[in-house]
């Protein structure tokens, strides 16, 4: 079983050989819920790449310390891949995004589609885009990643052809594609891909992004539901990269 992972304090690097200290929620969480013990390994991340390796070394309420035993940096994935999430109903949108995170997506970009019903405006939008950036972040511990899905603010149709226009592979779902004709995913850059809402994408949206390069593409016979579409998406795509192989890519120190 892999080790658990928690959140290195901000701005914190440790040394391999000292200890590190999680106090606060972290502390709270692998001492008093975990109830870790001195001598069981854990992991600690940044979310930026870093991660370290180490061993607990005392454990007292609310708080433990930890042996620092190796210290890696981890590069950023490549190709990076962004996934467009037109807003889903209810908690689905949170859903998505926690699937999303499990799967290794680099970005998710809140997108507000002509077609969507749920809308994020006003306070009401901030409290929308703060669950979705907390489930990234939490979704991405369960996951034991060390780097965090960026979730981008609420984009418009305009700012999502922008993003499309720069990308190394542009991509848009929609059930009247012919076929999936995205195989050819490249090494590094940008793979973007547009997941419409559930009354789907509109003609004119569909206009502008075909006039900034994405491809439409399929996946299957089926329609699947905006929510779980862009994860099977992000599944496919990320099984045509090597980011999936079975090996160990960190940059380390002191190992």
């Amino acid at each position: 079983m892999s080790a658990p992972v928690f959140w290195l304090p901000d701005g914190v690097v440790p040394d391999v050989g000292s200890a590190a200290r999680l106090a606060g929620a972290e502390g709270h969480h692998a001492a008093d819920v975990r109830r870790l013990r001195a001598g069981e390994a854990v992991e600690l991340v940044d979310g930026r790449g870093l991660r370290v390796r180490g061993r607990v070394d005392a454990v007292s309420r609310g708080e433990l310390s930890v042996e620092v035993v190796a210290v890696a940096r981890e590069p950023a994935p490549s190709p990076r891949l962004v996934v467009v999430q037109a807003l889903p109903k209810g908690d689905r949108g949170e859903l998505a995004v926690e699937l999303l995170t499990e799967l290794g997506v680099d970005e998710i970009m809140p997108w507000a589609a002509a077609r969507c019903v749920a809308q994020w405006r006003g306070e009401r939008g901030e409290r929308a885009l703060a669950r979705w950036r907390s489930t990234a972040r939490e979704a991405a511990k369960q996951a034991r990643r060390a780097w965090v899905p960026e979730v981008a603010p609420l984009a418009t149709m305009s700012q999502v052809a922008d993003r499309l226009r720069s990308a190394a592979l542009p991509l848009v779902l929609h059930e009247d594609a012919s076929d999936w004709q995205a195989d050819d995913v490249p090494d590094d850059g940008e793979v973007v891909i547009v997941v419409g809402p559930e009354g789907g994408i509109t003609d004119e949206e569909l206009a502008a992004f075909a006039a900034a390069g994405a491809r439409e593409v399929r996946l299957g016979p089926t329609v699947l539901r905006t929510s779980t579409a862009g994860v099977v998406a992000a599944a496919v795509l990320l099984s045509r990269t090597n980011r999936w192989a079975v090996h160990n890519t960190s940059k380390t120190r002191d190992f």
